[in-house]
């Protein structure tokens, strides 16, 4: 499964709200497969749940018997039984921070966003869920990229959909991974 999908989200929220803390530092991952061990008796390195977090690069995919471990560390019996409970639960919330709806914006409106520990980015809409790049400093992403995206939410990590780079195919790709969009204004 996509390390970046709304499922693993969940599911590395959950984890976090158990210990009692984010998943921020090489510490916090190795507490982490502390007490994964504690609890379950299973064995995760930390450095396949720092791949998870995205605190180190790593393959886009995440095992099956990875999610399984995690899914009994928080008492479910496997990845399917998390995955039906928060599909009955709607794993589902308003958002209650600070957001910008693409529906709400029109063409040739600018986003500043911001994310640790120093990049920044100007986003100018084309219209029908479409960006492109006008400012970056710092970042992967690159003046005259392209992107699709819904919904831009402070605190949250941004997750853009047809990210087009040169002449390569489009991509999905996550920015502010780690601790979420640290600004976020309507120029």
């Amino acid at each position: 499964m996509q390390k970046t999908s709304p499922e693993i989200s969940e599911l590395k929220q959950q984890i976090e709200e158990s210990v009692g803390r984010k998943m921020k530092t090489s510490n916090d991952f190795i507490f982490l497969s502390g007490i994964i061990w504690e609890r379950t008796h299973e064995n995760l390195s930390s450095s396949t749940l720092k791949r998870l977090w995205g605190y180190v690069d790593g393959p886009d995919t995440t095992r099956d018997s990875t999610l399984d471990i995690l899914s009994h560390f928080l008492g479910f019996n496997d990845w399917d039984v998390f995955i039906n409970h928060i599909n009955q639960n709607n794993g589902s919330d308003q958002v209650q921070t600070k957001h910008i709806k693409t529906d709400d914006l029109s063409v040739g409106d600018s986003l500043f966003v911001s994310w640790k520990p120093d990049r920044r980015c100007t986003f100018r809409y084309l219209g029908d869920y479409c960006f492109i790049v006008e400012q970056a400093e710092n970042s992967k992403l690159k003046v005259g990229n392209t992107f699709r995206c819904g919904l831009f939410i402070l605190g949250e990590p941004l997750y853009l959909n047809d990210l087009v780079q040169g002449n390569n195919p489009p991509v999905a790709f996550v920015i502010g991974n780690k601790d979420g969009l640290c600004e976020l204004e309507k120029k």
